[in-house]
């Protein structure tokens, strides 16, 4: 069994100054049977880090419209029945499952505050800056504060397919981005910036290996990037080859739709 012990020093042998911020991506039961659930991990990770920031996402609040800009990997006018289903985002808003239950955790922490964007969300503890730095326009924002603060990525029991802070760097890089739809309370509003398809990011282990660092706990790893030297590793890749890290997958349409807008050589 994994214990708050367990996650603490294993964090703590990471050797992060604490007073930098981290942001964690994490999956609770990649680390099997672990005393206390969620709030054990989460525990572990706000006695280690001063600042900590999790994506709290909400896919439930998307909408398909009828119409709208072309080449933007969506299938207009096909979200008859998903769009019945679509909720209004409220602050309260649970993360999505696809999250894990570790963000749900943080963002329903006593003191925890929650970005106020109606898709891309990120919830954190003494992290007011940081999330203050989302707007609508920008989504990803905050992950340009981490940036500045010159802050890490932790992946705890899972890989860079979830690493939101790769999208920043894509954006940086001018990749396309995408439009998407929310419903809120002030109506249906138009979300600019979002990001494209994550699974091919995995590629990018080996040209981190310098700066990665790595624990096991139990039976699972952790590892921990310097934000920095992988948004810095990300935009020179991207910079030099445009397709680095779409996925190989020939139905995925935000990598097709990235493609489809490379200049031709």
């Amino acid at each position: 069994m994994t214990t708050f012990r367990d996650f603490y020093n294993g964090l703590r042998k990471l050797e992060i100054d604490p007073s930098q911020p981290v942001i964690a991506h994490a999956s609770l039961s990649a680390f099997g049977d672990v005393h206390g659930g969620a709030e054990t991990m989460l525990g572990a990770l706000l006695g280690a880090y001063h600042t900590l920031i999790m994506p709290a996402f909400t896919y439930k609040t998307m909408l398909i419209p009828e119409t709208g800009p072309e080449n933007n990997a969506c299938n207009y006018g096909s979200g008859k029945d998903s769009n019945r289903m679509a909720e209004f985002f409220h602050p309260d808003m649970p993360a999505d499952r696809l999250m894990g239950v570790v963000a749900e955790t943080l963002r329903t922490r006593a003191g925890a505050r929650r970005s106020a964007h109606p898709i891309l969300s990120f919830a954190g503890i003494n992290a007011d800056q940081i999330l203050e730095a989302q707007t609508l326009e920008e989504p990803l924002a905050s992950i340009g504060a981490l940036h500045a603060a010159q802050g890490w990525v932790l992946l705890l029991g899972v890989d860079h397919t979830v690493n939101t802070s790769i999208h920043y760097a894509e954006r940086l890089a001018g990749r396309k981005q995408f439009i998407r739809w929310a419903l809120t309370s002030k109506g249906i509003v138009e979300c600019p910036g979002f990001p494209g398809c994550s699974s091919g990011f995995q590629a990018i282990t080996t040209r981190l290996g310098n700066v990665t660092r790595l624990v096991q706990i139990g039976p699972a790893v952790i590892q921990a990037v310097p934000i920095i030297d992988l948004i810095e590793t990300v935009q020179h890749w991207i910079e030099e080859d445009q397709q680095a890290l779409l996925c190989a997958r020939q139905d995925c349409e935000r990598c097709n739709a990235v493609r489809e807008a490379l200049p031709v050589r």
